[in-house]
């Protein structure tokens, strides 16, 4: 099993709007490549990436019909105010998450 974790609405430190630009283009890239992805966590502010208003909501939607299983951290998503904007997937817990991490063959994190 892959499990996607992604940690952060960008990718990388420094420039925030570079970061977030990066991130679009790397799930872009990830659907592109076909590449079978079973699950994605998403933890603090990566969870904005699943809300309303997301600039990656179609990639996820692909990635989701792929049959990838989004879940976003559901303490990430109050912290931010936006457990009523999520736009897909499903709230998940902190042990959903530790779950995962050890089940799978492979973690990439972004």
């Amino acid at each position: 099993m892959t499990f996607l974790l992604v940690t952060s609405e960008a990718v990388g430190e420094g420039d925030s709007e570079l970061g977030r630009k990066l991130m679009k283009g790397f799930l872009a890239r990830l659907v592109e490549s076909g590449e079978e992805i079973h699950r994605i966590g998403l933890l603090n502010s990566g969870v904005r990436l699943t809300t309303e208003g997301s600039p990656v909501l179609d990639s996820l939607r692909t990635l989701e019909g792929r049959g990838s299983r989004i879940t976003s951290c559901i303490t990430c998503l109050e912290h931010y105010g936006l457990e009523k904007k999520l736009a897909i997937g499903e709230p998940g817990t902190m042990q959903e998450t530790v779950s995962t991490l050890l089940a799978a063959d492979r973690v990439i994190r972004v």
